[in-house]
Order: C-alpha cells, then structure tokens, then sequence
C-alpha cells in the first residue's frame, strides 16, 4: 500500500487520480502508523513552504519523514521541502537534501516557471527507466533546488536547476508527474515498482 500524505499543503486529488489510473493500491492519509506500514510514500506539496512546514508539524510528521527507512518520493514542494532551508518564509525543512531553496530571480527569467520543459539526466536513477534524457514534463514553481550531487536530473530556466534529486531512500522531482502523461505515469510507476 501506497501512503499519500495529506497534509493540508499538497496538490493530493491529482496525484490520487494518476495512482488510480495506474491501478495501484493507495490511502490518503496523515496518520502516523498508516504512514508506517505502508510500503511507499508519496509526498506532494503545492504552495508555500513555511506554511507547508507549519502544517507538517502541526501533524506530527516533521520528524517522521527525516526518519523514514522506506522509498519516499517528493513532488514540487514537497522536493523543496527536503531540503536543508528554504528562501520563501526563510524556514528549516527537512535536512535530506543539502542546500537552500531559491526564488527565480524575474530579472532574468519568467517568474513563476510554469508550463513544459524539458529535463536533462545527469545520472543513474531508476526513477528514470525507460524515460529518456530531453522528456518534458509539467512544471509549476517559482524556487527552485541548486544542483547539488544528488541531482540526477536538471532543466534550464535561463538557470540551471534540480528537476529531480535522490539520496538513498529519498526521491524529489520539481516537475508534477501526475500532469506530466505518459513520461509522468512512467516514472510514477518506476517509482512504485524499483525504488
């Protein structure tokens, strides 16, 4: 079973309708032991990030998901979430990935990055099997995640930035795969089966 976390912050209605389509067995949720027993996780986030934190806290899942030993993936904010800091609200997030979230400078590209682009693998992962280097996929972000060594995918916004990161048991991607298509399902459903 899946665990999707709801946790008043997080795009949830549309990731459930890309899990159904892919007939997989899933539960919304924020309670803890759900969370435990589950075999995945997702987590999406849409919005602002010291909200979003608040709210994660509020439901008593701040340390549980800096703890979690299974797969876990991070959607938009949510991959913003796992890093060190975030710029928006100037607060402390999860700590998984390091580095400092940053908002899009309007002097020099489009702000908020929103619409189809493409990615560019920079390694490995198996998030992205059988899904090649140039796919587009849907964006919808005004920060962003710096390249860091555990980037395993960037896009170019007239910057160059993490659309995808993994660290052990933790996956982020900044695109939306539940409104990305077949390459979005794709990699949902590698995510399901091989992480």
């Amino acid at each position: 079973m899946i665990a999707l976390i709801d946790y008043g912050a997080g795009n949830v209605a549309s990731v459930a309708n890309a899990l159904t389509v892919l007939e997989e067995d899933f539960k919304i949720t924020k309670n803890e032991t759900e969370i435990c027993r589950a075999s995945k996780i997702i987590f999406p986030g849409v919005g602002e990030a010291s909200f979003a934190i608040k709210q994660l806290h509020m439901a008593n899942l701040f340390s549980l998901l800096r703890m979690v030993k299974k797969p876990i993936l991070g959607i938009c904010l949510g991959m913003q979430l796992m890093a060190d800091h975030s710029t928006e609200g100037g607060v402390t997030c999860l700590g998984i990935f390091p580095g400092t979230v940053e908002k899009f400078d309007p002097a020099k590209t489009k702000v908020p990055h929103m619409g189809w682009n493409d990615i560019e693998i920079t390694s490995e992962s198996k998030l992205f099997r059988d899904i090649k280097s140039g796919e587009y996929f849907y964006f919808a972000n005004s920060y962003y995640v710096p390249v860091s060594e555990y980037t395993t995918s960037i896009t170019d916004n007239n910057i160059k930035f993490s659309s995808a990161m993994e660290k052990g048991n933790y996956y982020g991607v900044q695109f939306h795969p539940e409104k990305s298509g077949d390459a979005g399902l794709k990699l949902l459903k590698n995510f399901i089966e091989l992480c």
